[in-house]
């Protein structure tokens, strides 16, 4: 029998991407399924779709998933600490571990009655952090819960709050700017105390006397890449289907998103590393010369 070569490569190809496809088990669970409690268990309460993370002087508490992920979407429903929340702080991040982790972080600090939260953003890449960028909020965090998504491909890493972009960062590794793109990395939350540097640098320290400081989480979605080891660098960043997060949608944002993205910037933006030349006498990080968005 006499087969075509060239239909028979591309029969194969088919194949090898249909397994690969097949090998991609998408994770979309809540807390319970998905999430564990790793200290502050006496705190903590974690029940189907809620997180309840508690903070007195004994403790705080955290939780993280059971499996780790290479790309996809990570959100939340987060209600912050209400009241005098100063030297607090929430964090909701994706990290994996060593001294050469990767990291992407949305950190919430606290403040007393009245006064603003602050988002802290940041980005590891190979234990190399350093880029933070900082916000106030449009409304206030403690009175409803609110959507916060980390969205992460091999092109860029977006942060959303309630679906409006706030933060990206471009993937120029051809060019030797570190990109979050071989490391499986595992979700995590916790409430703690960080009053050394959480509130106007450590001058408001936390009062005690208005513990117990509680913040809510539900509805979490990990709608992302499972890591499974070295393979999962390339599973995990193929333009297939499966890998709806490679799709064209997720490489840019839109104009209407661009137009958002400058909103939060130009209003509520506080603090940017790439535009505080005294902390890095001059030297200023590579990326802050490319275009992120």
């Amino acid at each position: 029998m006499c087969v075509n070569m060239a239909n028979f490569q591309k029969l194969l190809v088919v194949l090898f991407l249909s397994a690969v496809a097949s090998s991609i088990v998408l994770v979309d669970a809540n807390f319970s399924k998905s999430m564990y409690i790793t200290w502050g268990s006496q705190h903590a309460l974690m029940q189907g779709e809620d997180l309840q993370l508690v903070l007195d002087q004994t403790s705080g508490s955290a939780a993280q998933t059971k499996k780790s992920f290479l790309f996809g979407s990570i959100e939340s429903l987060i209600k912050l600490v209400p009241g005098n929340s100063a030297g607090t702080v929430t964090a909701y991040y994706l990290s994996s571990t060593g001294s050469q982790h990767d990291e992407i972080d949305f950190e919430f600090l606290g403040n007393i009655s009245g006064q603003p939260y602050i988002v802290h953003t940041n980005i590891y890449t190979q234990g190399n952090g350093s880029r933070e960028q900082q916000f106030y909020l449009w409304f206030d965090p403690t009175t409803d819960f609110h959507n916060y998504t980390i969205h992460w491909n091999p092109i860029e890493v977006v942060w959303y709050i309630d679906s409006i972009p706030i933060r990206v960062y471009r993937n120029y590794e051809n060019e030797g700017i570190g990109f979050p793109n071989k490391q499986g990395m595992r979700v995590y939350t916790s409430l703690w105390n960080a009053d050394d540097w959480a509130t106007r640098g450590g001058i408001v320290k936390t009062n005690w006397s208005d513990a117990p400081f509680i913040a809510k989480l539900n509805h979490f979605r990990a709608r992302a890449c499972p890591w499974n080891g070295a393979m999962s660098i390339n599973q995990c960043s193929l333009n297939i289907p499966a890998n709806w997060w490679t799709s064209p949608t997720y490489k840019q944002l839109s104009y209407a998103q661009l137009g958002q993205l400058n909103w939060v910037r130009n209003n509520y933006m506080i603090y940017d590393y790439c535009k505080d030349t005294k902390r890095f006498n001059g030297q200023m990080p590579p990326e802050c010369f490319k275009s992120q968005f």
